[in-house]
């Protein structure tokens, strides 16, 4: 008897050894303690920083739910005001709400008066944003915008020309909104004024389109020149097309094509670059998965040898059941920690997706701009309303410049359907070209009937889809 109970407590040990092994596992891999609301707020601006945005968000309100309970002010108005401007990628009506939570906030004990004109100017932003996207009015936008500009103009012996030049901005970008240019100008000019260093490039662009909305155009060409983007490609970019734009409105032919082609060496540095952040995003997101893989059999094989353990002592004897009992509560607690830790990982894993579709509408847009250069592509998208006629040759230039940044799609197609014919892989040509039935039977001088039933005979016959409701250009991309 007692070399049983002696056997017992061993087991016992061994189990308990388990369970507090894998409490200490979970908690290294958790990292800071989420029972406060600053460590909440830290965490989030951290999952900020590594583009989990989801994850960012859950943070920050579990942040806000924590320094309300403790009434910790001042960690929550910044975890309002971080939330807010996350928000306002996707929906401005709830990042303008929360933003007006947090200037509450702040008003209830205020700190710093920079953070206090901070918050009235995004205010004022995120009304706007809802303006613009609604056709609303844009009162309250200027009420608050204004309220911010009154007090950086105030305060700007104290604090500098920093938030004057901001809440300016600010105050032309909602003038030229609202189609209010003259007005939208001046503020413009008073931005560039008091503007620093790390203010100007994006001042200057707000006033080189005032310049163009207001017919400045030389005026407009002139900051446009004065601007340096350094290694900012997208503002290059920026820069270079609106040089072009304006090149061709003087018939500066010369210029619009020296303009046109730094834009375009511009894109295709911005286009390479977003095809290596497609890829470290990949590693990433399969690091991610793998982690996740390892987590989830850690849990498992933990449940499985707690269970193990415990049917193993109450088979063996009925003494150690409070013992049992005690320590299962503990080990179900650990168990609830593993599985937030693991929805955490999924979470982020998921976030890790949307910014690879984000890179991919990127990828997708600088193709489609590539194609737009093919003097081809532009012949067939210029017949809209009249028939044209392709050459060998130039269906082989078409097919060519697809093939190049599709992935050899066309190749594979020819090698998978060796059977199919010269005049249904054109009409798979036009149809990846994102040309409308209307635009495909002027080029062949048909109905838009006649496209569609050729579609639908070449979807059956020789790819092999029976499904009337699946569109031939969801079966042509499936192929």
């Amino acid at each position: 008897m007692k070399a049983v109970r002696n056997l017992l407590l061993l087991l016992a040990a061994t189990l308990i050894t388990a369970c507090e092994r894998g409490q200490r596992t979970s908690t290294d891999e958790s990292g800071d303690d989420l029972g406060s609301a600053r460590a909440c707020y830290e965490r989030a601006l951290e999952a900020f920083d590594g583009d989990s945005i989801r994850l960012g968000e859950q943070l920050l309100n579990q942040a806000i739910r924590l320094a309300t309970a403790s009434d910790d002010l001042h960690t929550l108005y910044l975890a309002q005001s971080r939330l807010a401007e996350s928000l306002a990628w996707g929906n401005s009506e709830a990042a303008l709400e929360m933003a007006k939570q947090a200037l509450a906030t702040y008003e209830r004990r205020p700190d710093d008066e920079r953070n206090h004109i901070i918050l009235l100017d995004y205010i004022g932003t995120y009304a706007s944003q809802l303006a613009f996207n609604t056709d609303g009015s844009f009162d309250e936008a200027l009420d608050y915008t204004n309220r911010a500009y009154q007090l950086a103009l105030a305060s700007r012996d104290s604090l500098g020309t920093e938030q004057m030049c901001q809440t300016l901005t600010s105050l032309a970008n909602i003038h030229w909104a609202m189609e209010e240019y003259t007005t939208a100008l001046g503020f413009a000019r008073q931005a560039v004024v008091c503007a620093d260093d790390g203010q100007l490039l994006g001042v200057q662009q707000v006033l080189a389109r005032c310049l163009v909305s207001c017919d400045s155009l030389p005026e407009a060409e002139a900051v446009y020149r004065q601007m340096q983007p350094g290694a900012d490609l997208q503002a290059a970019y920026i820069v270079q097309s609106n040089l072009a734009k304006l090149a061709l409105h003087r018939s500066d032919i010369a210029a619009a094509e020296e303009a046109i082609d730094s834009a375009f060496s511009h894109a295709e540095d911005l286009y390479y670059k977003a095809l290596q952040q497609k890829d470290e995003y990949y590693q990433t997101a399969l690091q991610q998965e793998l982690d996740n893989e390892q987590l989830r059999y850690r849990t498992a094989l933990q449940r499985r040898t707690l269970w193990s353990g415990i049917i193993i002592i109450l088979l063996l004897a009925g003494v150690t059941a409070y013992i049992v009992r005690h320590r299962l509560r503990d080990s179900r607690q650990k168990l609830a920690i593993q599985q937030q830790q693991l929805q955490l990982h999924e979470q982020e894993a998921a976030a890790q997706r949307e910014q690879l579709r984000q890179r991919d509408s990127i990828i997708d847009f600088l193709q489609d701009f590539i194609l737009q250069r093919s003097e081809v592509i532009q012949k067939l998208g210029a017949s809209s309303e009249r028939h044209i006629a392709l050459t060998p040759r130039e269906w082989n230039e078409v097919e060519r410049t697809l093939n190049a940044i599709d992935s050899d799609r066309f190749v594979r197609l020819r090698l998978r359907f060796p059977d199919l014919r010269e005049e249904d892989l054109q009409l798979c040509i036009l149809t990846r070209l994102r040309l409308t039935n209307r635009a495909i039977g002027n080029i062949y001088g048909v109905s838009i009937s006649a496209v569609q039933h050729r579609k639908l005979k070449l979807k059956k016959e020789v790819f092999g889809e029976d499904n009337p409701d699946i569109p031939f250009e969801q079966v042509l991309d499936s192929l």
